[in-house]
C-alpha cells in the first residue's frame, strides 16, 4: 500500500510517501506560486520515487489550522484525484489526535484508522 501525506498548513509545503517500508518525504516553500502548481509537485515527486498516482491507496491530508489558499487549494487537488482516480482522502487535524504521543508524520495513517477519521470528508479549519 502506498500513502501520501499532505500538510500545507505551516512555512513548508510537506509531503510523504509511505510505501512499503520505505518513507520518502520532500519539502517546498509555502507560497502563492506552489500552491497553483501542487498537482505538478506532488506528481513530480511521486514520478521520482517511481510511483504513480494510481498506485496510491490513500491520501492524508492535514486540514488546518492555517492558510486559506494553501489549505483550498491542498483540498481541491486530493478532491480532484478522488474524481479522477478514485482515491480515498482523510482530512485529519493534530487536535484530532489529543493524548497520542506519536504524533509523526509516519504515524498518521495509524492515527487516522485510531481515531475513526472518516473517509472522503473535508472540514477545514482556517485562521482568520
Amino acid at each position: 500500500m502506498n500513502k501520501l501525506i499532505i500538510d500545507v498548513v505551516s512555512e513548508k509545503i510537506f509531503l510523504m510517501i509511505i510505501s512499503s517500508g520505505s518513507i520518502y518525504n520532500i519539502t517546498h516553500e509555502n507560497t502563492k506560486i506552489n500552491y497553483e502548481k501542487l498537482t505538478i509537485i506532488i506528481n513530480d515527486f511521486i514520478s521520482s520515487k517511481n510511483i504513480k498516482i494510481t498506485d496510491i491507496n490513500g491520501i492524508y491530508i492535514n486540514q488546518g489550522s492555517g492558510s486559506f489558499a494553501g489549505i483550498r487549494n491542498s483540498m481541491s487537488v486530493v478532491k480532484a484525484f478522488k474524481v479522477a482516480k478514485n482515491i480515498d482522502y482523510y482530512c485529519y487535524n493534530l487536535d484530532d489526535f489529543k493524548g497520542e504521543k506519536d504524533l509523526s508524520y509516519e504515524n498518521i495513517p495509524n492515527l487516522c484508522k485510531k481515531h475513526k477519521i472518516k473517509k472522503n470528508l473535508i472540514n477545514p479549519i482556517y485562521i482568520s
